[in-house]
């Protein structure tokens, strides 16, 4: 007879060094530094950008942060775009899901800026997905 093997829905738990570094928020590009204020100011929750330099040939940083509602969404993404245009002369490469406006994704190539809503950023979770990128100390304040 065949042997049953029994399965388990249980996860075997699994421990993930997560680099301790972090990179210092004037050794990052002033592009970067531009787009996290601009996020700032326009009230955005829960701003982190990951160092991505070191695992990834596709961007260098990714800026994440969130806004309240989709009209907030927006208005950040807006606030993002048009400075980073007026006060460096950056446009960003490609821009994705502003209309609907619960994840936007601005490219500027060097960096990618992502602007959520609560429930997406929770639903989409990117710094598990990148958990071993470092992250950038952004400083209190901003």
């Amino acid at each position: 007879m065949e042997e049953i093997q029994e399965k388990s829905l249980h996860r075997e738990t699994a421990r993930i060094e997560i680099a301790a570094t972090r990179t210092p928020f004037d050794e990052i590009d002033e592009g970067v530094r531009l787009a996290i204020r601009c996020a700032a100011d326009k009230k955005a929750t829960d701003i982190v950008a990951l160092d991505l330099r070191e695992i990834t040939s596709f961007t260098e940083f990714f800026v994440i942060a969130s806004g309240a509602n989709l009209r907030q969404v927006q208005a950040i993404a807006d606030e993002v775009r048009e400075q980073l245009k007026e006060q460096l002369g950056l446009r960003s490469n490609r821009v994705e899901g502003y209309a609907a406006a619960e994840w936007v994704l601005m490219d500027f190539g060097d960096f990618i800026v992502h602007v959520f809503e609560k429930n997406a950023r929770e639903f989409y979770d990117l710094e598990r997905l990148w958990l071993d990128a470092r992250r950038v100390e952004i400083p209190e304040g901003l």
